[in-house]
């Protein structure tokens, strides 16, 4: 709510500055808004309907705690291919932890899945350049896989 009061205070402050410049930023905004949007929208829709057509059950036999590393590989490849809002992914991952998936596994899907993105990869590289998105994503990659054998040499279970 803060960040909203301070973007309408300062959206107001460069208005009452210069009204043209600010009306053109705003369309400029606008613009990249909805050139953005339907992309968004489209991925959004399909990987959030890939997962629900996926059972909890079916994820947790594959993350489970004794899927080991292929476990954590498969759940990485899972979370780097899905895009669902931070809201879903985490009560997602309580269901899959309370049907039997392993705390290293999760922490690796959770991980990929907030940082990494394969479908967005081509509106990132639109956005940001090809060698930017890919070595984002790439990082991101490597730091979940980390974070997961930091759990698991934590014992976390």
């Amino acid at each position: 709510m803060a960040l909203y009061v301070v973007t309408a205070l300062l959206l107001v402050t460069s208005w009452m500055l210069d009204r043209e410049k600010t009306r053109r930023a705003l369309r400029q905004g606008w613009k990249s808004f909805m050139g953005i949007l339907p992309p968004m929208v489209t991925v959004t829709l399909l990987a959030a309907g890939a997962v629900a057509l996926m059972p909890p059950e079916v994820l947790a036999s594959l993350l489970g705690e004794k899927s080991g590393i292929l476990g954590a590989l498969g759940a990485s490849l899972v979370g780097s291919i899905t895009l669902i809002p931070g809201f879903v992914a985490f009560p997602l991952a309580k269901t899959l932890l309370d049907g039997g998936a392993g705390v290293p596994q999760i922490a690796v899907f959770l991980s990929t899945l907030m940082m990494v993105g394969v479908v967005t990869f081509p509106l990132e590289s639109k956005i940001f350049g090809s060698s930017l998105a890919f070595a984002r994503n790439a990082l991101a990659y490597v730091f979940s896989l980390l974070v997961g054998a930091v759990f698991g040499m934590l014992g976390m279970r």
